[in-house]
């Protein structure tokens, strides 16, 4: 059968229209709710173009490269929708996006993901599909027409058209897609929940966003010199010889605690909320700088000092901007001949862990592919487990005599709370709460409870473990984020809490930051620090309330670490004066909201923001 021809303007008319249904279909792959995705559309009609406007580039790009509009959209169509259902799959098993680096890991994704329980989305992938022979049929029917101009015909002409497209495609980038300012100014509901900035306002335009925006930028009047004149005054040994363990619990909260949970004698937050009284405890509320998700940027916060949410108007991943061999407790430590590692029953390379530890002063790193007879719930490893390893690492490094800081981050209460989390044939305990919650709301509180009753029996078991020890041990435990329960805070809102409003523009804004933390010391730690006094000394504001920044600057004046590291004791200065920094919010140490900062509390965050700066980008460290 002979080919019909389509004339120039009318394969043009096909690009624009395809662009259009392939960014559709691409949209509809994202997790969120199509409908409210379009009237999203609706109200800001420019994230139609954003989103479409790359599509289009690329599809011109392969159209002139095979010569046929329906075989370039073809190509087009399996490249955008497939990222867009990666992005999916991401998001549902690690509740992050995907972004452009990690095509450089591709490799390793594809191992990963046979340790995930996956639930693919084969409708999608089957209109995908489909879409795809359809546009390869038309385009074995239908020819493209080629350049009018003699000379454009044949390879020229599609070289060149090929070639312009592509550097449209990457001036867009570099101009449109990496505007901050056109960013932030696409309306989200949660602009620091990163999947839920990509659901809202598209994939498409978020990927392309972040091909330049994992940078740090640069203060205001920063001056190189002047940030190294501040690193003076380093020394090593003036601690006391306690051993640290660091636990950072997944999505570990005190949201039982509140009153709408109707506990009675089943109390999951029974070992929590028994250390509130013990006097060799403190228990305050950690500020961390994502909502409901972001577990390395608290990571980040608590161990370098450094701010995820100051680093640039729009990067919320820290962990993709480190490169170099950073300051962190961990190297503090290390520098007084402690062990230093850090242990963790997930992938290595998500968030690029495994490097970027390295680069924090880990002496070594543990994750789930290196653990012997692990022990799941459903598909995810057990905080019960990760008890265990704790106590044997402990011993091991006990025998060797060894002083130790380690840091673990649990992961068995991550999202998704469904009912499938733990097997088709899990069942939950009901969860009764004084509030008329939906079917979908329940089942994620029942879901998110039963992880929480294992995150506290952890903290008891270790508590019970450790004060069995001879040798002085310090224990920090806390919660990297709130749970995700329902898109738009749906399940906050429902239960009536003051979280489901707590957002940039709410009365309370760092509300919905706040997570648990536990200090607690053996009775050999309690000696060894005078814990009484210590305690007394570190001048904790009076709600225990704290930016995650701190906790590891607190930890290091609370071995007696003082005089060691200029950067740990500068934080401990703001922590005094400014004890929770968290975007625009700033609170002093009596809990007061500041509308304004006077000269001295400017000049703070000021230097703590250009010495950030120059750790990340200039300071050198050998090892």
């Amino acid at each position: 059968m002979k080919r019909k021809t389509m004339p120039l303007w009318a394969s043009f008319a096909a690009a624009v229209l395809l662009a259009g249904g392939i960014t559709l279909l691409a949209l509809s792959c994202q997790p969120n709710d199509m409908v409210d995705m379009l009237r999203l559309l609706k109200r800001t009609p420019l994230l139609i173009v954003l989103n479409a406007l790359p599509v289009g580039l690329i599809l011109l790009l392969a159209a002139f490269v095979c010569g046929n509009v329906f075989f370039g959209a073809a190509f087009t169509n399996v490249l955008v929708c497939g990222f867009s259902l990666a992005n999916r799959m991401k998001i549902q098993i690690r509740d992050e996006p995907v972004f452009p680096r990690d095509v450089l890991l591709l490799r390793e994704m594809g191992n990963a993901m046979g340790t995930y329980k996956m639930e693919y989305p084969v409708a999608h992938l089957v209109a995908v599909a489909v879409v795809t022979l359809i546009l390869i049929a038309l385009g074995l029917l239908l020819k493209s027409q080629p350049c009018p101009m003699q000379r454009l015909r044949r390879w020229r002409g599609r070289g060149l058209g090929a070639a312009v497209s592509l550097v449209l495609l990457v001036l867009a980038t570099l101009t449109v897609y990496a505007s901050d300012t056109l960013y932030a100014a696409m309306p989200a509901s949660e602009p620091y929940y990163l999947p839920g900035k990509f659901n809202e306002t598209g994939f498409i335009y978020n990927f392309f966003h972040y091909f330049t925006t994992y940078n740090v930028e640069k203060p205001e009047g920063y001056s190189a010199k002047e940030a190294e004149s501040w690193e003076t005054g380093n020394q090593t040994g003036l601690g006391k010889n306690v051993n640290v363990i660091f636990v950072m619990n997944e999505a570990f909260s005190a949201l039982n605690n509140d009153p709408v949970f109707l506990t009675g004698e089943d109390d999951p937050l029974e070992n929590l909320n028994r250390l509130s009284s013990d006097p060799h405890a403190v228990v305050g509320r950690l500020v961390v700088p994502n909502f409901a998700g972001g577990t390395a940027n608290t990571e980040f916060d608590v161990l370098t000092g450094m701010q995820t949410n100051a680093l640039s108007a729009s990067n919320t991943s820290s962990f993709r901007v480190v490169n170099r061999n950073l300051d962190s407790v961990l190297r503090v430590f290390a520098d007084d001949g402690y062990t230093t590692g850090y242990i963790h029953p997930g992938q290595n390379w998500f968030y690029n862990r495994e490097n970027v530890l390295t680069w924090f002063g880990a002496g070594f790193t543990t994750f789930v592919n290196e653990m012997e007879n692990v022990r799941r719930k459903g598909d995810w490893v057990t905080d019960e487990y990760v008890l265990e390893l704790v106590e044997k690492n402990f011993l091991a490094a006990q025998a060797q005599g060894e002083l130790v800081m380690e840091m673990y981050t649990t992961i068995q209460n991550h999202m998704a709370y469904t009912a499938a989390k733990y097997g088709a044939d899990y069942v939950f305990p009901t969860v009764e709460v004084d509030a008329d919650v939906s079917e979908e709301i329940q089942e994620m509180l029942n879901v998110y409870t039963e992880g929480i009753r294992d995150a506290d029996a952890m903290l008891g078991g270790l508590t019970t473990f450790f004060s069995q020890q001879d040798t002085p041990v310090l224990l920090v435990f806390w919660g990297d984020h709130l749970p995700f329960l329902g898109e738009n805070r749906q399940g906050y809102e429902e239960l009536g809490l003051e979280i489901a409003d707590a957002t940039e523009s709410g009365e309370n804004p760092v509300c919905g930051y706040e997570t648990p933390y536990v200090l607690w010391v053996n009775d050999a730690a309690a000696e060894a620090l005078q814990w009484e006094r210590a305690l007394e000394a570190l001048q904790l504001p009076e709600d225990g309330r704290i930016s995650a920044s701190f906790l590891g600057a607190a930890v290091v004046e609370l071995t007696g670490r003082t005089g060691e590291s200029p950067w740990f004791d500068f934080l401990n200065q703001v922590r005094r004066e400014l004890p929770v920094v968290h975007n625009r919010h700033v609170y002093d140490f009596q809990g007061n909201y500041l509308e304004t900062l006077n000269d001295e509390q400017e000049a703070l965050i000021t230097q703590w923001r250009r010495w950030s700066y120059y750790k990340l980008t200039a300071k050198r460290i050998e090892s």
